[in-house]
């Protein structure tokens, strides 16, 4: 999910980082496609990114990145909360 920039001259371009957690970002993109078909709000969001100028594959990696944020968030808190309960012997 990651970008590396690919720029020339006055193109400013970034390209799909083809290394790192490959099952993650398979995941990610199930998540991305699924979200698209069905939610409302996801729809807007690729549409948003479209009209800004982005090509419908760099509106889902843009989406893509969202969604590990939003999941990064929520195991985080999950952490945190589990972290925080005393343990009792």
């Amino acid at each position: 999910v990651s970008p590396v920039p690919v720029s020339s001259g006055k193109t400013n371009r970034y390209r799909l980082n083809r290394g790192g957690d490959r099952a993650a970002n398979s995941a990610l993109h199930i998540i991305a496609i699924g979200r698209l078909r069905t939610d409302a709000k996801t729809k807007e969001y690729v549409a948003r990114r479209v009209a800004e100028g982005h090509t419908k594959m760099e509106a889902i990696r843009c989406l893509k990145r969202y969604i590990s944020r939003e999941v990064y968030t929520l195991l985080r808190n999950q952490n945190r909360r589990i972290n925080s309960i005393p343990i009792t012997a």
